[in-house]
């Protein structure tokens, strides 16, 4: 009887213990950190991604370095038109000899193929500007919405609103030379600013209808008045938008200097990241390097 009422104590006691100890191994493991996501290696020379909703962010790598911006440039172009007040999306631009004379002119000006002497709308406009890359539809909006007597004198208007746009988002290292991104030695930001400049676009209804449309074809008015339907505009970051889940913009470039450039944005359970690669070394590996740091942003959010 001895023996059996030691062993129960026994028994009891040896439980108590393994219920402590399983407390007690519990409380560390909770207290241990999540298995951290490890920051992915790209081959882009300067990254960065940042929380959409609170710009907290969520990877750099050179973020904060100068570099030629190639056509994601007119992000802030679009940025410009769209903040003009009274804007009336259906004006019409005729598009003029000058426009298409300066896509002869630089050998690595992407154009909307627009015809001179055609009437072109703004909404149109954007969608060339954005999805084709258009360097013709950046001129144009550059020489409708910039204020001068001449065309060079808009041309610059323009351009200085674009620089006043970025100064008053309070980048310290932005500024813009031209329209379109083609350059004259002084047109550069950084992947957190051009992060920040895009995240503003974003803000605007259209911008993100645009950035987002993967093909769209234009009818614009000729010369006669008859309607012309223009060859589809695909929009030059389908390899996100067709490949990444998610997707919702923004904008490729690429140059000589600028190599080969991507912002991107993607929205998954509800939250969105967004984010630069500049200067990365072909189309296909600035796509590979920017899902990679998508990938990261959103493990990190969990």
């Amino acid at each position: 009887m001895i023996t059996d009422i030691q062993g129960s104590r026994l028994r009891r006691a040896s439980a108590v213990a393994v219920t402590t100890g399983a407390m007690l191994a519990g409380a560390v493991l909770s207290a241990m950190p999540a298995q951290a996501a490890t920051a992915p290696s790209v081959a882009a020379k300067g990254g960065y991604v940042m929380n959409n909703a609170n710009g907290t962010s969520l990877y750099t790598k050179a973020a904060d370095t100068r570099r030629s911006t190639g056509s994601t440039t007119k992000i802030m172009t679009a940025k410009v038109v769209l903040s003009q007040p009274n804007l009336n999306l259906d004006a019409k631009v005729t598009i003029q000899k000058a426009y298409s004379d300066y896509i002869v002119a630089n050998d690595w000006a992407s154009n909307a193929k627009l015809i001179v002497g055609d009437k072109v709308t703004v909404r149109q406009l954007l969608y060339g500007l954005m999805l084709p890359s258009g360097c013709d539809a950046a001129y144009a909006l550059a020489d409708k919405f910039g204020t001068g007597s001449t065309r060079a004198a808009r041309v610059k208007s323009f351009i200085g609103k674009m620089n006043t746009a970025a100064k008053n988002l309070g980048l310290k290292n932005t500024h813009f030379d031209s329209f379109d991104g083609i350059g004259k030695g002084s047109n550069y930001s950084t992947p957190r600013d051009l992060t920040k400049i895009a995240s503003s676009a974003m803000k605007n209804s259209m911008f993100r209808t645009v950035v987002k449309t993967k093909k769209y074809t234009a009818k614009t008015i000729t010369k006669s008045g008859s309607v012309r339907t223009m060859a589809p505009w695909e929009n030059t970051n389908k390899g996100l938008l067709n490949g990444y889940s998610g997707t919702i913009g923004v904008k490729t470039g690429s140059g000589p200097e600028a190599k080969f450039c991507l912002v991107f944005a993607a929205t998954r359970n509800g939250k969105t990241v967004i984010g630069t690669v500049l200067a990365s070394t072909s189309v296909a590996q600035r796509e590979t390097d920017a899902k990679k740091m998508m990938n990261y942003g959103f493990a990190k959010l969990g």
